[in-house]
């Protein structure tokens, strides 16, 4: 559970182009804590989530979306090793994809973004054929 928030955590900074830097200043933190608690290694408790939901503009049940039924049945390493390979796989959990997504929303202009959506599309089944 703590890895799946972390990681929640860590794709909502990424996408608002904020670094661990600034989300620390902004908790009272330096980067090093906000790195534990994006990898789960420290677990974030109640009052922090809270705060960090108000300086991301999320709510708390963001950080909690979409999250596998069987993380909140295991317990122990073995769970920590299964929720860091699956949130690994996540191509949303990549800073590569957030990036992306960022900037395909930078481009002002409709047509354009349709247009380099459209191509997005056609390269992905083009290669999935081959």
């Amino acid at each position: 559970m703590d890895v799946y928030v972390g990681g929640r955590v860590r794709q909502r900074r990424t996408m608002l182009g904020m670094s661990q830097e600034k989300l620390g200043e902004a908790l009272g933190l330096t980067f090093q804590q906000v790195q534990k608690y994006e990898r789960g290694a420290n677990r974030i408790g109640a009052s922090r989530l809270h705060q960090i939901s108000e300086v991301l503009d999320a709510p708390i049940n963001f950080f909690f979306e979409d999250i596998s039924p069987s993380l909140t049945k295991k317990r122990g390493k073995t769970a920590l090793a299964e929720a860091q390979a699956e949130y690994d796989h996540d191509p949303m959990a990549k800073r590569e994809t957030l990036e992306l997504v960022r900037s395909y929303y930078k481009i002002k202009d409709p047509k354009i973004r349709r247009r380099i959506f459209d191509l997005i599309k056609q390269l992905g089944k083009t290669l999935s054929e081959k």
